[in-house]
């Protein structure tokens, strides 16, 4: 299944940068991953500073 980005995700744009399917976007107080393109690779968990986005199970 594809990661969600849970709250404490701190708006850094980290992850949205280094999505390499571009699945990740700014949402309404933060970023969202968009499950269709999600490919379940990691990149955004690996990067993120608080640990945000997490497989979504």
């Amino acid at each position: 299944m594809a990661y969600v980005i849970n709250d404490d995700c701190i708006s850094c744009g980290a992850c949205e940068a280094e999505c390499p399917v571009e699945a990740i976007s700014e949402g309404d107080g933060k970023y969202v991953i968009n499950p269709e393109l999600c490919t379940e690779c990691g990149t955004c968990a690996d990067v993120c500073p608080t640990g945000a986005p997490q497989a979504n199970n």
